[in-house]
């Protein structure tokens, strides 16, 4: 089910929409001014990868910026790189380690 963004052309509001049949796209009104001078409009795309591609991509000789320690996902994706790239075997130890740490329960077992 696609979700839409209209920009309109009275008043410049971009209004996003969930559009189930090509018919609603008719009725589509502004949500700020109730206009139905619309445009749709090209909206952002997210592409969601998975843990290995993730790690595949990942340059563990590159800085990341500081955007990347934001994201509680990144947490221990260094670690599991290079652990990798070493050619160690630290078992299921390591994720449950990282996993803890992800969630802020890594102090539970202090």
């Amino acid at each position: 089910m696609p979700i839409y963004e209209y920009q309109c052309e009275s008043c410049g509001e971009i209004t996003p929409v969930l559009i189930l049949k090509p018919k609603e796209e008719e009725k589509v009104l502004c949500g700020r001014c109730g206009g139905n001078r619309l445009v749709r409009v090209i909206s952002r795309v997210v592409v969601i990868k998975t843990e290995s591609q993730r790690l595949a991509e990942f340059d563990t000789r590159k800085r990341p910026d500081d955007s990347f320690y934001k994201d509680e996902r990144n947490v221990g994706l260094w670690a599991k790189k290079r652990v990798k790239e070493l050619g160690v075997d630290l078992g299921h130890s390591l994720d449950e380690t990282i996993e803890k740490a992800r969630t802020g329960k890594i102090l539970d077992d202090l």
